[in-house]
C-alpha cells in the first residue's frame, strides 16, 4: 500500500502532466464540478490519467530526479502559488519570441545580482524604451537555450 508521500507525489506528477497536456485556452466547464474526486475514480480512470506520467517516467530515467523535484515543489505550493505558476506559464507561452528572449536575458542577469542591484536593474528596465531594451539584450544576452526534454 503506497504511503501518503508517494500518493502526494503521484498526485503532483499527475497535476503537472495534466497541466502540460491541456491547451492554453482550456477553461473548466460547468460539468467539471460533477466529475468525481480522485478517490472516487475507477482504477481504469486513474490509470488513464496517470499513463502519460508513467510513460514519461519510464522513457526518460535521466529525467526522473527532475520530475520528482517538480512534483515535490508543486505539492509544497498553496493554491494561490499554483495559480500564479499557471498564469506565469501561460503568459510565457503567449509571449512573442523577441520578448521571451529579453526576459531570459533579464532573468539570467538578475539572478546573479544581489537584491539591491536587482531592484535597481528592475527599475532601470521599466524606464527603458523598447529600443534601449533591445540594445541591453544585445550587450547582455541570455545563455544559450537548452532544448526542452519531455
Amino acid at each position: 500500500m503506497p504511503n501518503f508521500r508517494t500518493r502526494s507525489i503521484a498526485a503532483a506528477l499527475l497535476a503537472l502532466a495534466l497541466a502540460a497536456a491541456l491547451p492554453a485556452a482550456a477553461q473548466p466547464t460547468k460539468d467539471a464540478a460533477a466529475l468525481p474526486a480522485w478517490d472516487d475514480l475507477t482504477a481504469a480512470q486513474r490509470d488513464a490519467l496517470v499513463a502519460p506520467v508513467r510513460q514519461r517516467w519510464n522513457d526518460r530515467p535521466e529525467k526522473r530526479a527532475h520530475m520528482l523535484s517538480h512534483a515535490e515543489r508543486w505539492q509544497e505550493m498553496d493554491p494561490a502559488q499554483r495559480e500564479r505558476a499557471r498564469r506565469g506559464a501561460h503568459r510565457w507561452q503567449q509571449m512573442e519570441p523577441e520578448k521571451r528572449e529579453a526576459m531570459r536575458a533579464l532573468y539570467s542577469r538578475m539572478k546573479a545580482l544581489p537584491e539591491g542591484e536587482r531592484e535597481a536593474l528592475r527599475t532601470q528596465w521599466k524606464e527603458m524604451s523598447p529600443e534601449q531594451r533591445r540594445a541591453w539584450v544585445k550587450v547582455n544576452p541570455a545563455p544559450p537555450e537548452r532544448p526542452r526534454e519531455r
